[in-house]
């Protein structure tokens, strides 16, 4: 049974008539009637006992009459829930990383976003990086992506990814003779790294301060493309996981080294107050983040 003949069967049985029907349904009296006398030969049965004054529902067209106010109200009540879900698309979100690495392809994916979520507004903030936590939980930006999972019970973590953290040399350098790096390698090494402080450097952090060990030497230089003129240059080491140069044309010369037996490996979260996790545009944001990311 068609909606249309739901909504005739409303309408005329609180209007009272056809005549006072028309102007509702934007329809002539005429083409009312023929719809009900076809909806009724359709039926087998009298959906109004009908009089010059008044049109009274029969017992088969109060239940058509129940049915149709409650298939009506189902209908209102899915599109409150799809306008809901519409307006939980929009929204802004403030981004930042503690490591510097994600800042190479992060502005790939937020183009992609734009495209797929264009209700979505994506701002990079590119301010110190290894105050990310206090920034989230002073509101100054929304989401931040780490490699330590923080204690506040006001914040949540999603794990998102785990990546290897390479030495990246000259082929020619003495440390290119080990098959892979100890702490103590590093000891007198001249270190690139990408800004201080040295407690935000991944290397530092997750195997060089365990070991007690401090490069004899550490550059901090932002730009990627010139920390690697120096390593093809055997003027220092870098260490960095792979996918951080994959934007980058690599000379033949220089080399990728594992650090310690197993290698240095590292967990990506994304870090945000628990307050904002089921937002649809955050959740939206994060499905996607972690399919983009897990080809690293």
């Amino acid at each position: 049974m068609e909606l249309k003949y739901f909504r005739l069967i409303k309408t005329i049985a609180e209007e009272g008539s056809i005549a006072n029907s028309s102007e509702r349904l934007f329809l002539t009296q005429s083409a009312l009637s023929h719809q009900l006398r076809e909806l009724e030969e359709r039926l087998g049965f009298k959906v109004f006992h009908r009089t010059r004054n008044k049109w009274e529902l029969t017992q088969e067209g109060k239940e058509l009459y129940r049915l149709a106010n409650k298939l009506f109200n189902t209908i209102d009540e899915g599109f409150n829930t799809i306008k809901h879900i519409k307006e939980g698309s929009k929204g802004a979100i403030k981004l930042s990383a503690e490591c510097q690495s994600f800042f190479h392809t992060i502005p790939g994916f937020i183009q992609k976003m734009g495209i797929l979520y264009p209700e979505i507004d994506i701002e990079l903030s590119l301010g110190a990086t290894y105050q990310t936590i206090s920034q989230v939980l002073s509101n100054e930006i929304d989401i931040a992506i780490v490699t330590n999972k923080p204690e506040e019970e006001e914040l949540t973590s999603i794990e998102v990814f785990e990546d290897e953290i390479f030495a990246i040399m000259h082929k020619e350098s003495k440390l290119n003779e080990h098959e892979y790096l100890e702490a103590s390698h590093f000891a007198n090494i001249h270190l690139l790294i990408n800004s201080f402080p040295l407690e935000g450097v991944s290397v530092y952090d997750h195997f060089l301060r365990p070991h007690k060990i401090n490069p004899i030497k550490i550059s901090a230089i932002p730009f990627t493309e010139i920390t690697i003129s120096m390593i093809r240059a055997n003027m220092g080491i870098m260490c960095a996981p792979k996918w951080q140069l994959k934007p980058f044309t690599l000379s033949e010369d220089i080399v990728f080294k594992r650090i310690s037996k197993h290698g240095v490996k590292r967990k990506h979260y994304l870090v945000l107050k628990k307050e904002n996790r089921n937002k649809k545009y955050i959740h939206d944001f994060i499905s996607n983040f972690e399919e983009n990311f897990m080809e690293l």
